[in-house]
């Protein structure tokens, strides 16, 4: 294929000059110049995207490594990433692939057409393909055309995201795209914007028109000592979710370990997530999980507490989810698509 691949959703300015409207961001790029994710190039007025079809991971995974854990638990998700990401997390989990120069990166990369990421999925017993590990909204026009090839073929989609896509973005995901897990970073607009280069108010945006499509959410935090773990904040996170996102909307606290960046911090200690865990389940929210926790993440009834989906490290061992979606012993709705590992169960 051309080695130039026009990007979409952009205006075309005066002078050469482009506004991008893929993210947030809503970069304004001038003829020769990048946006701010490095991989979305300007030339002659034409806005190119720089790592279409050119990825530099694909690994098979349990969903729950996402994290997932009411989205089809126990089955398999083809991830893929390009490199690239529009946030500069000072903290950065996959700094390797996601920042520096990633349109370097990129041409490195054999370039997979489209079909090729389905039929791979088809092939490894996937149930869905996941964009994740970098930013899946950079790299937009090829999960696009992976994700409406993959629904063709009977596979879901699902979207591992720093949320900071645009309303139109999301319009046009909202065609193809089954579930995401979300990374609210903070619960603070100074965080996001001192630590991050973005802001607060569009990554809630984004959260409520995903739930408005009809897209199965769920959210992440990363919990960082001194940043983002004050009460204030996972209470604030906590109540947000509940009241716009709902109370079913799984929530999954971290704990962070230093790298990147971030070397200087001190890493979250297990008595930090269990009082985040607290606060998230005292406002209401009935499914909290700890994540980078060596233990057990199991799903309870929300209502009578009976064990519901038994896991161990990042797979589901059993399900007692009815067909009905519901709890065994008290009969309880459990929310969630395909808990009980049946096609169209929820």
């Amino acid at each position: 294929m051309s080695k130039d691949y026009e990007a979409l959703l952009y205006e075309k300015l005066a002078d050469n000059k482009v506004r991008c409207q893929l993210c947030a961001h809503h970069c304004l790029i001038a003829d020769g110049k990048r946006g701010i994710c490095r991989v979305r190039e300007n030339k002659a007025g034409v806005l190119y995207s720089l790592t279409y079809g050119k990825l530099i991971a694909a690994h098979v995974d349990p969903i729950e490594k996402k994290p997932m854990f009411h989205f089809y638990p126990g089955s398999r998700s083809f991830s893929i990433a390009s490199p690239g990401c529009n946030f500069d997390c000072q903290w950065c989990q996959n700094w390797e692939i996601s920042q520096g120069d990633s349109a370097a990166a990129a041409a490195r990369c054999p370039y997979t057409p489209p079909q090729d990421v389905v039929s791979a999925a088809k092939r490894e017993g996937c149930l869905s393909i996941s964009y994740t590990y970098t930013e899946p909204t950079v790299f937009f026009e090829f999960t696009q055309d992976v994700g409406i090839l993959a629904r063709e073929a009977g596979l879901k989609n699902v979207y591992v995201s720093n949320g900071y896509m645009s309303p139109q973005t999301i319009a046009l995901l909202a065609r193809w795209l089954d579930a995401a897990n979300v990374d609210i970073k903070a619960f603070s607009d100074e965080v996001y914007r001192k630590h991050i280069c973005a802001r607060l108010q569009p990554v809630l945006d984004a959260c409520s028109l995903l739930k408005q499509a009809g897209v199965w959410l769920e959210i992440t935090t990363l919990l960082i000592p001194g940043l983002n773990d004050d009460e204030a904040q996972i209470r604030g996170l906590t109540r947000y979710i509940v009241r716009e996102l709902g109370a079913e909307t799984p929530w999954h606290v971290s704990r962070f370990f230093p790298q990147y960046k971030y070397q200087n911090a001190d890493a979250t200690s297990v008595g930090s997530i269990e009082k985040a865990m607290e606060i998230g389940k005292a406002e209401g929210l009935r499914y909290v999980y700890a994540g980078n926790i060596a233990s057990s993440a199991d799903t309870y009834c929300p209502q009578c507490g009976a064990v519901l989906i038994k896991r161990t490290g990042m797979s589901t061992l059993s399900s007692r989810v009815s067909h009905m979606g519901a709890c065994p012993v008290c009969g309880a709705r459990i929310a969630g698509v395909g808990l009980s590992g049946e096609e169209g169960s929820a």
